[in-house]
């Protein structure tokens, strides 16, 4: 088997980690990390796995990240962007800072990485871990899904645009069990004072965000729709992993006046509002 070499984000945990653990056996793995403690933890895994660091927040690791990868290698096969962030919340309550944050850490270093290293991905893969979100109906997590759909839309004019023929790819999944959820209770929580007249919305975005950590669709189940993805020479553009997903896909098509009052009765049924 040829040694390929790949780019994954979000390499410490959850997906990212469990892409790594399977790839970096034969093949050469530059992975992301954000938290300072995680530098040995994935080094430890393989000597070939090269990790560095980059804050989606701050645009100078995003150039420092690119440059490192630049210098240490000629070629990317695949980069394959799974780091990402949960902003939670009412629309109407939510700072802007907060949404600025949601899509810098999405959306926009994601494509800075991408055009960073674009000049050594020709005729390699850029595979996106989306969402199910992307389809746009979830209540209270409204900055997540716009998020999702916006790195789907700009990466799809990427494969549209590019000339050097980088194939994109977007993974579509339902619910997976991830430590993403609960980050995210972790990175909201403070906010979540601020939002008193939705207690009870609040309160079931938390207790459905733990339910998902341990219930959700299994990690592994994502990483083989991944890894068939890659391994195809010209796989489909978009795949839907988990039941959930598929009845997103299937909901999205529906008037949207409909979805809103399905959307509207479901949160009154489940907040018992």
């Amino acid at each position: 088997m040829q040694t390929k070499t790949y780019v994954i984000t979000g390499a410490a945990s959850g997906i990212g980690r469990a892409l790594i653990e399977k790839l970096s056996k034969e093949n050469i793995i530059f992975a992301s990390y954000r938290n300072g403690n995680h530098f040995d933890k994935l080094k430890n895994i393989s000597e070939n796995i090269y990790p560095f660091y980059v804050d989606y927040a701050n645009p100078q690791t995003i150039e420092d990240a690119a440059n490192y990868i630049k210098e240490n290698c000629k070629k990317i096969d695949t980069l394959i962007n799974v780091a990402g962030c949960v902003v939670a919340g009412p629309i109407e309550k939510i700072e802007i800072n907060e949404l600025r944050r949601q899509f810098d850490v999405n959306v926009f270093g994601h494509l800075d990485l991408a055009q960073r290293l674009a000049e050594i991905l020709e005729n390699g893969k850029i595979i996106n871990v989306s969402s199910m979100a992307s389809y746009g109906f979830f209540p209270f997590v409204s900055p997540y899904c716009a998020s999702k759909r916006s790195l789907d839309i700009l990466f799809n004019a990427f494969l549209i645009e590019n000339k050097k023929n980088i194939k994109i790819v977007s993974i579509k999944p339902g619910v997976i069990s991830t430590p993403l959820w609960g980050k995210s209770i972790e990175e909201n929580s403070k906010y979540f004072e601020k939002f008193a007249e939705y207690s009870s919305e609040m309160k079931y975005v938390i207790e459905n965000a733990q339910k998902n950590e341990k219930n959700g669709l299994s990690v592994s189940k994502v990483v083989d729709v991944i890894l068939k993805a890659d391994n195809l020479k010209n796989p489909k553009l978009s795949y839907t992993v988990g039941r959930d997903a598929f009845c997103a896909k299937i909901m999205s098509l529906f008037p949207q006046k409909l979805i809103n009052a399905i959307i509207k009765k479901g949160i009154k049924i489940r907040t018992k509002a």
